[in-house]
């Protein structure tokens, strides 16, 4: 069972973000516990929150978190209409903050992880602020890849080959900058699938387990 919270953050930076936070059920006073944050991608924009629960890491747990074996918080924020998860840097990193100190989350048991518009948002983030996040995983994304000297954490990385929203050069560039800086990144490319290469990789691979372990 989970425990679902519904609710939205005090004003950070002049600028409320909704959030749906799943939380494990019985969780001790000692016990410390990892923390998935989930960026969502464009479509998911606006101001209700429900609309985060159609995809990925906050639709797994809102429905069953148990089948996945997993017990773990899942911070899922919300983007608003007409901007982008990199308008929102700060306020990301002071949610995350906040859930960490009023949650037992484990610090060093942080990972991110989004899709699409939330890919990017996930190399931005990690870049941004690499001693916050031990592995992540960006999906049909890209970024900035001459910053890619900051990704020191595990990453993996998923894309379709078809994919003809966001290009797969765009994930092959950070994952190659990566790779000159002697960074740890595994790359799958999905032959047959476009830009929806989410559904495969968090619900028919070890990937939301990967995120929560600490073994690399």
């Amino acid at each position: 069972m989970v425990k679902y919270e519904k609710t939205s953050t005090q004003r950070l930076e002049s600028t409320a973000l909704n959030y749906i936070l799943t939380c494990p059920d019985n969780v001790q006073k000692d016990e410390k516990l990892p923390l998935i944050v989930f960026l969502h991608g464009a479509g998911e924009r606006g101001d209700d929150v429900n609309q985060v629960k159609v995809y990925c890491v906050p639709k797994l747990f809102t429905n069953n978190q148990e089948h996945l074996g997993i017990r773990a918080y899942t911070l899922s924020p919300q983007c608003p209409q007409n901007t982008t998860w990199i308008d929102y840097k700060k306020e990301l990193f002071a949610l995350i903050n906040k859930v960490k100190s009023e949650y037992n989350i484990d610090e060093a048991n942080v990972s991110l992880t989004g899709i699409s518009m939330g890919g990017f948002g996930t190399w931005e983030m990690a870049m941004t602020y690499p001693y916050l996040f031990h592995k992540i995983a960006p999906l049909c994304g890209g970024g900035m890849n001459w910053r890619a000297w900051a990704l020191t954490m595990p990453v993996r990385v998923f894309h379709g080959r078809r994919d003809d929203v966001v290009p797969i050069s765009q994930s092959e560039a950070m994952v190659n900058s990566i790779k000159v800086q002697g960074g740890r990144v595994e790359f799958t490319i999905y032959d047959d699938l476009s830009h929806n290469c989410w559904d495969r990789a968090y619900e028919e691979t070890d990937l939301i387990k990967w995120l929560v372990t600490k073994e690399n």
